[in-house]
């Protein structure tokens, strides 16, 4: 298999990289457009503030180049976030995205001083879409769904174990484009995965996540995604 990790100088790439390996999978890091759109598979690590990526992918010229990508996609904490339309993080107004996806990127407010930000921990995920996410849960007895965008069929319970790590400040609110939720501690729901078409974006560390992080990028790295 072909996997392209964009390299635009602001992603955790050695991270993801070594997931990779651990996984049995080679990748090549590049900026290069026709590598990129060669690729069978596409990763889109973040780490970092969303103004000073944009700078990094429009002076490479892949904020054009990446919103015409067909393979399957995956962006990975703040590569999520990019691929909304914009960023309440940034100079004053906020920072211009990739619009990818059709959501607004905003700040947690913590209501008082006991809740901290950002937020850092291990979260369990919930209202699963999509079979990224299979193998996750235990399975019960409830009527299938064949569409991809559609609840896993059969339907998923969670366990304790399936707990992925998150770092970040800003985050997606639920919407249709959401296949997995979690809650910041006061109990703010937000999107711990989103969709739209081919794009895929994880605001947790699946390189960081363990043995569920591992699962849920063998899927996106083997599975029929739809």
């Amino acid at each position: 298999m072909n996997i392209a990790v964009i390299d635009y100088q602001g992603g955790n790439v050695q991270s993801v990289l070594f997931a990779l390996e651990r996984l049995g999978m080679n990748a090549t890091l590049t900026s290069d457009p026709d590598v990129i759109r060669g690729a069978d598979r596409v990763l889109f690590p973040g780490e970092g503030e969303a103004s000073s990526a944009m700078r990094a992918l429009r002076a490479a010229g892949l904020d054009k180049v990446l919103p015409t990508l067909t393979q399957p996609f995956l962006g990975i904490c703040l590569g999520m976030q990019l691929l909304g339309r914009h960023s309440q993080e940034g100079p004053a107004g906020g920072t211009e995205l990739l619009g990818m996806l059709p959501f607004d990127v905003v700040r947690f407010t913590p209501p008082d001083a006991a809740h901290k930000v950002p937020h850092m921990g291990w979260n369990n995920l919930h209202d699963l879409k999509t079979p990224l996410f299979a193998g996750l849960h235990e399975p019960v007895e409830v009527s299938a769904q064949s569409d991809s965008n559609q609840v896993l069929a059969p339907s998923l319970l969670p366990t304790a174990a399936d707990y992925v790590y998150f770092v970040h400040s800003y985050y997606a609110p639920v919407g249709d484009y959401t296949i997995a939720q979690t809650s910041y501690p006061a109990g703010v729901p937000f999107s711990a995965g989103v969709r739209y078409r081919n794009f895929y974006g994880l605001q947790f560390h699946v390189e960081k996540s363990g043995p569920v992080g591992e699962r849920i990028l063998h899927n996106f790295l083997t599975g029929d995604l739809g």
